[in-house]
């Protein structure tokens, strides 16, 4: 059960433990979008859940109740300690609790299965921060097989933009090759202590039967030319192509699109031919 605002308040105080922004500590104090989290993600017994940033334990719990295998990477040192002493005594098989940076660890210490039959899956409420970069991470495989991710608004928009937009960006189309969007959740600001200033949203994330993993080349390539997104892509891939790029023109060419085109104009599916 999710612990109340005034509870929340109360536990950190006892910690002596103040909320810091820069790690995005805002503790979700609402145990609805708690099990939301785990109806979105199809939490089952056995499952094998990794979670970022578990903080105060609210949502671990959750998980490992649901009978799941939970892989945890906490970085605040203070909560760590919490959790090994609070949590992990009652399930020491299932939690398997890691301190360190989330980005540098993005799967919090699991190292998945060969086997595609035991996948597993990402359910975290993420620090704004390392949102990208951490998801950047993942995105360069192994895959699990769905996410649940509470993001801020902005980062949840930015990360499903279309083709066209001012918020498709490098990380949409990397995340967009491998998951397909499904039904996520709005979150108001309301439901974290301290409160945020903006809203978040649940984003949910299927992985698609043909799920594409972009080369680190490509994905390199590809973030260099949103750095400059508005240059057209002829200019952009002159020097960076053996042929200039003309090859993949020729593939542009059938969409309507071309040299004189700008990043945010072409789709993930054609931007996956670049390499």
């Amino acid at each position: 059960m999710a612990l109340t605002p005034t509870a929340t308040r109360a536990l950190l105080a006892n910690l002596g433990h103040t909320p810091k922004r820069f790690l995005g500590q805002n503790f979700l104090v609402d145990g609805n979008i708690v099990r939301k989290s785990l109806e979105l993600a199809g939490v089952a017994p056995g499952d094998t859940v990794v979670e970022i940033g578990p903080g105060l334990g609210t949502l671990t719990a959750a998980l490992l109740e649901a009978g799941a295998d939970v892989w945890a990477v906490e970085k605040d040192r203070t909560l760590h300690a919490y959790l090994a002493e609070t949590l992990l005594p009652h399930f020491p098989r299932t939690l398997h609790l890691l301190e360190g940076d989330a980005v540098e660890r993005p799967l919090a210490g699991l190292i998945p299965s060969t086997n595609p039959a035991a996948s597993f899956k990402i359910v975290a409420n993420l620090p704004y921060a390392i949102s990208t970069p951490w998801l950047d991470a993942v995105l360069a495989g192994p895959l699990p097989a769905r996410m649940v991710l509470m993001l801020q608004l902005e980062a949840a928009q930015r990360y499903t933009a279309a083709p066209g937009t001012k918020q498709f960006s490098a990380i949409s189309i990397a995340l967009q090759s491998a998951y397909a969007v499904a039904p996520g959740h709005t979150v108001a600001a309301a439901c974290f202590f301290p409160r945020p200033d903006v809203d978040s949203h649940l984003l949910h994330l299927v992985l698609r039967p043909d799920p594409f993993v972009l080369p680190p080349a490509t994905r390199a390539l590809i973030r260099a030319c949103f750095q400059q997104r508005r240059k057209q892509l002829g200019a952009l891939l002159r020097n960076r192509l053996p042929d200039g790029g003309r090859a993949w023109f020729e593939t542009l060419a059938a969409a309507g699109l071309g040299p004189r085109s700008r990043p945010e104009q072409v789709p993930a599916a054609l931007w996956q031919k670049l390499g």
